[in-house]
């Protein structure tokens, strides 16, 4: 039991036309307002979002674990291209609509831009969206041994990705405490956070970090082949004012790539803002789609 997380309600996977599986976990109602959820850096699809925020909302949540996460095959190569595909494939299997809402958490955003380029969503909100970090704009500001690592990505993507295939669930775990400021560790060291967040990582790096993790961390890492200016749907997104992780300036230059695109910055929280404001996050995405819906947009 956790203040910060519910277990998934129903759990799956789905065989694609290609064979291969994706796996999902489900939270709200399964009649509920379809939302998809890209996760972070392996949590996999068994951490969701803030307790109880899908059922007050009447959302039905789906997170899907990236090929080569958890119980989804692996793809070696794989684009963001594909995984737009997996994810029109998966709502339509799955019976989520033709355009479903999506949600963008932390390394999982720049896969859900993709989505919201591609026009296979009606509605996107970012999470704590890890940023673009190796645009050019960013290069001052990276500290060092990050700016190292855009270095390398840069010049050896395949050196990078190999590198990246020696972490473990372990070694992501400190890593992203090392991270935190103390009102981030305060949820991740909440005993029952602290044990669904294991299992996720644990069950993410199940087939090794070669197989999933170390090719989303390239993508995530190297220029974005993202046209964020072609975005039309509705777009926002949402940092903690206490995180210095995951965008060096809060979203500020994320947001104005965007046509339209909201930003909102939340005091008193930081990288685990998914977890600590759900409510208000899941509010806003599930009213700009019913708004959306009643003028007509869901069949744009």
């Amino acid at each position: 039991m956790s203040l910060y997380v519910d277990d998934p309600a129903r759990l799956g996977t789905t065989r694609l036309p290609d064979g291969r599986a994706l796996g999902w976990a489900e939270w709200g109602p399964e009649d509920g307002l379809p939302v998809l959820l890209s996760p972070g850096a392996a949590t996999s699809r068994w951490l969701g979002v803030g307790a109880g925020a899908v059922e007050a909302e009447g959302v039905r949540l789906v997170s899907v674990d990236r090929p080569g996460l958890g119980v989804s095959t692996p793809a070696p190569g794989r684009t963001f291209d594909d995984f737009v595909s997996d994810v029109r494939e998966l709502a339509r299997l799955r019976g989520l609509g033709p355009r479903p809402a999506m949600l963008g958490n932390s390394q999982g955003a720049p896969f859900a831009l993709a989505c919201a380029v591609a026009g296979v969503v009606s509605a996107l909100t970012l999470v704590s969206a890890a940023d673009e970090v190796a645009a050019p704009e960013f290069a001052a500001a990276l500290p060092g041994e990050l700016r190292d690592l855009v270095t390398r990505v840069a010049e050896d993507p395949a050196g990078a990705e190999r590198v990246f295939a020696g972490f473990d669930a372990d070694a992501m775990r400190r890593m992203v405490l090392a991270g935190s400021p103390a009102c981030d560790l305060a949820v991740y060291e909440d005993p029952g956070f602290a044990a669904a967040y294991g299992r996720a990582l644990d069950e993410a790096f199940s087939r090794g970090a070669g197989a999933g993790y170390a090719r989303d961390t390239v993508l995530a890492m190297g220029r974005w082949p993202l046209d964020l200016g072609a975005i039309s749907v509705p777009v926002h997104v949402w940092y903690g004012e206490e995180d210095a992780t995951h965008s060096p300036d809060l979203g500020r230059l994320l947001v104005s790539r965007i046509p339209g695109a909201g930003r909102t910055v939340v005091p008193g929280t930081g990288g685990a803002l998914l977890w600590t404001g759900a409510g208000p996050i899941v509010a806003s995405l599930a009213e700009t789609v019913r708004q959306d819906r009643g003028t007509g947009g869901a069949d744009r």
